[in-house]
């Protein structure tokens, strides 16, 4: 779940701190092999490159595929397949001569599936140099006979017990991505896009591009199922023809979108692949490419569909302009239309998903179209900012701990205590956060976005701050996690500051409830209008995290057999509610 909130503190101004950054490297680390790691390397060959010098992304994508394949298969101890990739970016071209180094290790086992993380790199032999070409997530199935359940992953280190921890949420998105995509296109700001006529326009059918393969035993794994790898190179070839027609030149491929195989191909098969572009913007282009096979007079089964973004550089590196395309009727236009709520789409995937915490602003505007990847980017800070192991105790009374984190000139601080609670009862007390008043004394007011009216005392010696929070909620993906609450600023159009107060803003704040032993830890990496709220504890000062959560140990004892608020969502749906 995730909802919307308005809050009102009343906090002292102290001091002031820079805007805290979110880094995952840890200094004195022990070094720990996953056993399932699997690493390639291969000296790019001209047999591997295109006209530029630079390796194929169809061939880098094949060799991807096979090294998280045999990843998958090390952990499952059977024969796997690719069932879906998530969105790739590639970050820079490899030339001919320098080194691909692939990475490959299994992030996350569920039942009959698992989350393979790759990480391609690149180096060059004369120079010595090392940079980042791209970064896949793939998920992979087994394909067992006897059937039975995949044996869980264990994460070992501090890394490990990050990306074990968001597998899960990258699983949710993935599970709701088609649902977003068709409430996109039902918004009637999309319903009423027009194809933008011009003079020198491109025809769609120009571009069409349609090719078959003839699926060989060296296009398959050792159960004759055609490698994805090999599926996605073919289409990527196709797309870059199409690419080619509308520019009349030579494309360079940006991006692939999420794509999911729909069933398998074997090896007999003939594959047909057909290629066209969707629309053109001013710098890129999509391609949508889709891939079906068939043996023999039987019908077309349909394999895997892809879209993949172009772009034409000049000598300088940077986009060219593009020609517009004009779309055929009805199927031509449709895709037109979906191409540019996929652009909406992709670029709220990569500016709050793929970059770092510190790339991605600090107030992401929230809307439909984007909650469910802010809402995964909020609760992923917060599971790792709780995985960090280098917490320092700071002070404790009564089991009433209080934890920093000094990072890069970053203060993050933890207050950890025990209820006599049932875990998913905390959740759902802590979850309405509509009663903190009751127990915080720092929370003047929690009011419904939809229905508050921003009134509150006058500044004076106090400075009176609001803030607009998405707090998202988890329960647990399986036995081991923790529930979860996670709160980050957002902004909102119908919610601009208000006369009178300070807008303040937090960066990554929430609760993480583990069920085994009742311990519940608040969390806050402290940004400048947060940290007056603490810095006197921090400093010795004072106790009052003391007294603050003492109060909410015991709210939510008063309130453990208490039903549910009518007005709260239940964890059990995904949904965005204004609060």
């Amino acid at each position: 779940d995730c909802f919307l909130i308005t809050v009102t503190l009343r906090w002292q101004l102290i001091t002031n701190m820079s805007r805290p950054q979110d880094e995952m490297a840890e200094e004195g680390e022990e070094v720990f092999r996953n056993l399932t790691e699997v690493k390639k390397s291969q000296i790019v060959m001209p047999c591997h490159a295109n006209h530029r010098q630079e390796l194929s992304v169809g061939q880098l994508l094949k060799w991807m595929d096979s090294t998280a394949c045999l990843s998958a298969e090390r952990h499952a101890g059977c024969p796997c397949v690719t069932a879906s990739v998530d969105d790739i970016h590639f970050e820079h071209t490899i030339g001919v001569g320098q080194v691909v180094n692939i990475k490959a290790k299994v992030n996350r086992a569920f039942n009959t599936s698992m989350e393979v993380g790759i990480v391609v790199n690149c180096e060059d032999l004369f120079s010595d140099s090392h940079w980042r070409v791209c970064q896949a997530f793939a998920t992979f199935v087994t394909q067992r006979t006897t059937g039975g359940k995949l044996r869980p992953l264990v994460p070992r280190t501090q890394e490990e017990q990050v990306e074990h921890s968001l597998a899960a949420e990258r699983r949710r998105m993935r599970l709701v991505h088609a649902d977003i995509m068709k409430d996109l296109l039902t918004n009637r700001a999309f319903q009423q896009v027009e194809v933008q006529e011009a003079e020198k326009a491109v025809p769609a059918e120009r571009t069409q591009v349609e090719s078959v393969e003839l699926v060989l035993p060296p296009h398959a794994n050792h159960q004759v199922n055609t490698f994805g790898g090999q599926i996605m190179a073919w289409m990527e070839n196709v797309a870059t023809i199409a690419a080619s027609r509308l520019c009349n030149a030579h494309p360079t491929l940006r991006s692939i979108d999420m794509f999911h195989f729909r069933g398998p191909s074997q090896v007999g098969d003939r594959l047909v692949l057909k290629a066209i572009v969707n629309n053109a913007f001013k710098n890129s282009m999509e391609v949508g490419v889709c891939a079906e096979a068939y043996q023999g007079e039987e019908p077309l089964r349909h394999i895997n569909s892809a879209f993949m973004i172009f772009e034409v550089c000049d000598r300088d590196g940077k986009p060219c302009t593009l020609p517009k395309i004009q779309p055929e009727p009805l199927e031509g236009r449709r895709r037109y239309q979906e191409a540019i709520a996929r652009k909406k789409i992709r670029l709220d995937r990569k500016y709050i998903i793929s970059c770092k915490q510190t790339e991605v602003p600090l107030s992401v505007p929230w809307d439909l179209s984007n909650q469910v990847y802010l809402s995964y980017n909020n609760v992923s800070a917060l599971k790792m900012l709780a995985a960090r192991n280098n917490w320092v105790l700071n002070s404790e009374k009564n089991k009433v701990s209080l934890y920093t984190l000094e990072q890069k000139q970053v203060l993050s601080f933890k207050i950890e205590f025990e209820a006599d609670v049932p875990a998913e009862r905390a959740f759902m007390v802590l979850s309405d956060l509509s009663k903190r008043v009751e127990w915080d004394p720092n929370y003047e007011w929690v009011s419904w976005v939809s229905v508050c009216t921003d009134t509150g005392p006058s500044l004076m010696r106090w400075m009176v701050q609001d803030f607009i929070l998405l707090a998202s909620r988890r329960p647990p993906c399986d036995s081991g996690d923790p529930y979860v609450i996670a709160l980050r600023s957002v902004t909102l159009p119908t919610h601009p500051p208000t006369e009178g107060y300070n807008r303040g803003e937090v960066l990554c704040a929430g609760f993480s409830i583990m069920e085994v032993s009742n311990t519940i830890s608040y969390f806050n990496q402290a940004s400048p209008e947060v940290l007056p709220y603490i810095s006197t504890d921090i400093a010795g000062l004072s106790s009052s995290f003391y007294g603050t959560f003492c109060t909410c140990s015991t709210f939510l004892q008063d309130n453990r057999d208490n039903p549910t608020p009518k007005d709260q969502p239940p964890s059990s749906t995904l949904n965005s509610t204004l609060l």
